[in-house]
């Protein structure tokens, strides 16, 4: 299984946001760089994916399921970007900052602690890891 980090401004959609959509999920959409898109459209349903805050927050809050694979994404007029869709599935008990990815040795050649502005990025077993268990969830 493919692990994932997914980004959101917490003033557009919130992990609280996501919480409330229940198990019927809601669409990642507004993705609009083609690095992104890709990752999008290699995800599986059943893969987890780390919510990221983004803005002033940058920190991983908690975590989420794909529910449906790459399908477009409603809000591109020119057809050309994919959505899918998740469901929250757990919280973390302690979020995990940017600033501590960045300082963990085991996490420097993360995506988020080399290229943080990716909005969607793969994450490996070791990261997932490490990052569940900095934040008080099960990996």
């Amino acid at each position: 299984m493919a692990y994932w980090l997914m980004k959101t401004e917490p003033e557009e959609f919130s992990w609280d946001d996501q919480v409330k959509r229940g198990q019927k999920g809601e669409p990642w959409s507004g993705v609009r760089n083609f690095a992104a898109r890709k990752h999008l459209q290699t995800m599986k349903k059943g893969e987890r994916a780390f919510f990221y805050h983004t803005g002033d927050e940058k920190q991983v809050v908690g975590i989420i399921e794909i529910i449906r694979e790459a399908y477009p994404d409603k809000t591109d007029e020119k057809g050309v970007f994919v959505c899918v869709d998740t469901r929250a599935v757990e919280p973390f008990a302690k979020p995990v900052t940017l600033a501590t990815v960045k300082a963990d040795a085991k996490l420097k050649s993360m995506v988020l602690a080399r290229e943080p502005r990716l909005s969607v990025q793969p994450v490996t077993d070791e990261e997932w890891k490490t990052i569940c268990k900095m934040g008080g969830v099960k990996p």
